[in-house]
């Protein structure tokens, strides 16, 4: 869409101008090869072969998604994928677009990691049966990244809901019924503990000594 493609200008611009006055220089790989990355917002090919909706996020305003995952998602002492989609809501803006994107970012987030982890060691046996995952979840997650930033475009709540309702909100169903009948992946993260003051204590004389 237009807005995508404005927004890619600009980062890439942003990426130009930053390198121009060597606040992008990142260091010197064991090749002798200098990279101009340490502020770069977008990784667009990263972006157009991502296979999972987690991968896309990563690559897509890459400096917010590391403050976003520095302030909030480390951080968080239960639902942390939860809790991130909905901060970053609240930092875009009052929009119901926004929110509209973002908590279906969440139920597409949790769904793609499940769906990932029942099946994806079913195709690792062979490289023919990896490209075929490779390319089914590469069609799933572009599909899935439309359907869900539709809102953050359209901001209002009656287009919004006439759109979904004219797809049957197919995708919300679908990751309603993953999260329901698939086995859920172990995440001690979920509903982490702060850390016992007596050991914080512990640790910080450690230090000293």
């Amino acid at each position: 869409s237009a807005v995508v493609s404005d927004f890619i200008v600009f980062e890439i611009t942003a990426d130009v101008i930053n390198n121009a006055a060597g606040f992008g220089f990142s260091g010197v790989d064991e090749r002798g090869c200098f990279h101009w990355d340490l502020l770069s917002n977008i990784n667009i090919w990263n972006i157009e072969t991502a296979t999972s909706f987690k991968m896309y996020v990563g690559n897509w305003n890459i400096q917010t998604t590391a403050w976003l995952k520095r302030v909030c998602y480390d951080r968080a002492p239960w639902y942390p994928t939860a809790l991130t989609f909905l901060l970053s809501a609240v930092w875009h803006g009052l929009y119901p677009g926004y929110y509209f994107t973002f908590i279906t970012g969440i139920f597409m987030t949790l769904a793609a990691r499940m769906i990932r982890y029942n099946f994806r060691h079913f195709f690792t046996s062979s490289k023919p049966l990896k490209m075929s995952y490779d390319v089914a979840t590469w069609l799933v997650t572009q599909l899935s990244v439309c359907y869900t930033v539709a809102p953050f475009v359209l901001l209002a709540v009656e287009p919004t809901v006439k759109l979904y309702r004219s797809l049957y909100f197919h995708m919300h169903i679908l990751c309603f019924f993953v999260l329901l009948v698939l086995p859920k992946k172990p995440e001690g993260h979920s509903k982490r503990k702060p850390p016992d003051r007596d050991t914080q204590n512990s640790d910080i004389n450690k230090k000293q000594k």
